[in-house]
Parts: structure tokens; sequence; C-alpha cells
């Protein structure tokens, strides 16, 4: 059985930063790309980043590029997803998923993926 558990989200100023953690099992970690989505209030899910364990491949969304990274311990089966310069539009639900790919636009998606059970990132002004 595919898990996924993320911890690591919390209240941060903006400017902060915060690091998420995604602990995988019940699958070849190393095969599979994982990725990192986040939902807001009212909002739709949007995928924020991933990484593909075999290629170490990686992809950020637009809005999160150059503050976000994320990384892989594939010892540990586990998804790090650094987050940098944090703003409030970052609040949200955040939010692993495997395994996951990419839609005709590049965006991500994560159609037949399992799910963690979120962690919450509020980020205050």
């Amino acid at each position: 059985e595919v898990q996924l558990v993320e911890s690591g989200g919390g209240l941060v100023q903006a400017g902060g930063s915060l690091r998420l953690s995604c602990a995988a099992s019940g699958f070849s970690f190393d095969d599979y790309a994982i990725g990192w989505f986040r939902q807001a209030p009212g909002k739709e899910r949007e995928g924020v980043s991933s990484i593909n364990n075999s290629s170490g491949t990686t992809y950020y969304a637009d809005s999160v590029k150059g503050r976000f990274t994320i990384s892989s311990d594939n010892a540990k089966n586990t998804v790090y997803l650094q987050m940098n310069s944090l703003k409030p539009e970052d609040t949200a639900v955040y939010f692993c998923a495997a395994p996951v790919g990419y839609s005709n636009y590049g965006d991500l998606i994560a159609d037949f993926a399992s799910w963690g059970q979120g962690t919450r990132v509020i980020v205050s002004s």
C-alpha cells in the first residue's frame, strides 16, 4: 500500500522559510516522480514542484521558481521542499503525491497518484 506522510508545515512570517517533508513507503521510491501540490482556500489545486527520483529531473511552477527547492533522500525514501522567501500567497495546504506526470502544457498532474494527508502552511504578512 502506497503511503505518503507530509510534515513540516506551520505559521511563518512573510520572508521566512519552511521545509516540508514527504515520507514515502509502499512503492519503489527510486523509480517514480514525486510531486508537491498545494490548495489554498477557495482556489484550485496547483502543482508546485516535482522530482524524478530516477533521473533527478526537477520541475517548478513559475510561482515558486527561485524560492523553492525540491530534493530527495533515496536512502530515507523522503522528498523535501525547502521554501524560502515565503509570501502570503503561498498560504495553502501542501500535499505530496506519487506518481506524478506532466500535461501537454507542461503542468504537473497527478491523475493516478496516491496522496498524503497534507500539511498546512500559513504565511502572515
